[in-house]
């Protein structure tokens, strides 16, 4: 097994190359999405988000709005800092699990983490890091051509984010996408041949994050 985290700023095309590298036979976990499904009903995250913040972020289904949850705690680093200490623990051992099932195959699992830091390369031991890279130039100009969003919002949301020197600064892989989408696919066939030469590995399983 060989773990690989994908990372890149927004607009850089990271959901682009996490489809392309899935074509080539990659098997994919999604923080996003695993952030959405520990907050289910039934979920690890859920009863205690409920617990904390009350019955007021639960919609007219009785699942977490999550909205209306981003609402509260945002307004309240303190509430926030609770969001993170329910919530981050559960991604973190379901992103484990998800990425143990692959334990002892020859499978090229990528962990698909927006904000990756370091703490993640350590949590789940991976073998290397692929950064999805483009000028911030570029980004704004697709940001607000493609997905419609206003300068300002774009510019506030990259200022948030690490630069692209701080990216770049954690990268064993990087894959330029400041062109079209043959270039992207170039770029991404020749990751993925460098991941193919790679030694694959089980580490010794990852320990759950702590509960707080």
């Amino acid at each position: 097994m060989l773990t690989i985290g994908l990372t890149g700023n927004i607009g850089a095309g990271k959901s682009s190359v996490a489809e392309l590298l899935v074509s080539h036979g990659a098997h994919l976990i999604d923080a996003d999405k695993v952030a959405r499904e520990v907050v289910e009903p039934g979920a690890p995250a859920y009863q205690p988000l409920i617990d904390r913040f009350g019955a007021a972020i639960l919609d007219a289904e009785g699942r977490i709005d999550r909205p209306r949850l981003a609402a509260v705690v945002f307004a309240d680093p303190t509430d926030l800092a609770d969001l993170n200490a329910i919530v981050h623990p559960a991604i973190g051992v379901a992103m484990i699990e998800g990425k143990d099932a692959h334990r002892g195959t020859g499978d090229i699992v990528v962990m698909d983490i927006p904000l990756l830091k370091e703490f993640h390369n350590e949590m789940l031991s991976l073998d290397g890091v692929i950064v999805v890279d483009v000028s911030p130039e570029v980004r704004l100009e697709r940001l607000t051509t493609q997905r419609g969003m206003s300068e300002e919002d774009v510019r506030a949301r990259m200022a948030a984010q690490p630069t692209r020197e701080e990216r770049l600064e954690g990268a064993d892989f990087v894959i330029d996408n400041s062109g079209d989408a043959d270039h992207l696919a170039a770029e991404v066939d020749r990751v993925w041949a460098e991941l193919l030469r790679l030694p694959h590995r089980d580490p010794t399983p990852a320990e759950a994050p702590p509960s707080g």
